[in-house]
């Protein structure tokens, strides 16, 4: 049985969608968890959801990141699980070629899908590794892995980015007692996908926030000790 009930789980972009799932997974399994998201009422409703910390912060801008980790630190104790989970959604933008795009628009996509991350574990990393334990589990896509003819280069850029990321940090990490891992998100509810879409797959549905939320649970426990550097598809087996 996953038992989190010592650990300390900080979820950043948790005011809403799969945020939420992951939240209430952890917080299920006993973590205590600081729900992160740039907007304040949003973390709080969560927070007020799943008995947590409300904690609200930009995670592309440094120093906001590291104010908002010491006031976690200070309120529940230093982030053993870090669930980088903050994005652009696959709903949050409008799809379009890379042709004819310009670096402005790229930006935002690397600024949040992967500097966001980036930050976020740079912030948490030096107590996790001090500690002799820790858990980073970043929520990518499937955009990120495979590509399709659907508009979204900019969009898988920085998911990929990511991945490439976590896969080396592993590594540099990995002998300190912290594991970074993945998740891989495919089809999910909430994202503007007909339900119809999923009709191929080999479970067909969409994915809901609870799918990701026990994948997270799962890699952030001691039973996952040993599972490092991997993504973990969470898709209904749509993309292999």
């Amino acid at each position: 049985m996953i038992d989190l009930s010592d650990r300390v789980a900080l979820v950043t972009g948790a005011g809403q969608g799969v945020g939420v799932g992951i939240a209430r997974a952890l917080a299920t399994q006993g973590a205590s968890v600081a729900v992160n998201d740039i907007d304040a009422e949003r973390a709080e409703q969560t927070a007020a959801l799943v008995g947590g910390f409300a904690a609200p912060f930009d995670v592309t801008e440094e120093d906001a990141v590291k104010r908002g980790v010491r006031a976690v630190t200070e309120a529940l104790g230093p982030v053993d699980v870090l669930v980088n989970n903050a994005g652009i959604p696959a709903d949050g933008f409008v799809p379009g070629p890379f042709v004819g795009s310009v670096p402005a628009e790229w930006c935002r996509f690397v600024e949040l899908n992967l500097y966001g991350v980036m930050h976020c574990a740079a912030a948490t990393l030096p107590v996790m590794c001090e500690r002799g334990w820790g858990r980073v589990i970043t929520v990518s896509s499937d955009a990120g892995r495979v590509g399709a003819p659907i508009g979204v280069s900019l969009y898988g850029a920085s998911k990929a980015g990511a991945l490439g990321w976590m896969r080396h940090v592993a590594h540099e990490v990995g002998p300190s007692g912290v594991t970074c891992n993945a998740l891989s998100l495919g089809l999910m509810a909430g994202n503007g996908m007909p339900p119809e879409l999923a009709a191929g797959q080999p479970v067909p549905r969409l994915g809901e926030p609870e799918d990701a939320g026990w994948a997270v649970a799962f890699l952030a426990s001691d039973e996952a000790g040993w599972i490092t550097g991997q993504v973990l598809p969470v898709n209904g087996g749509g993309v292999t």
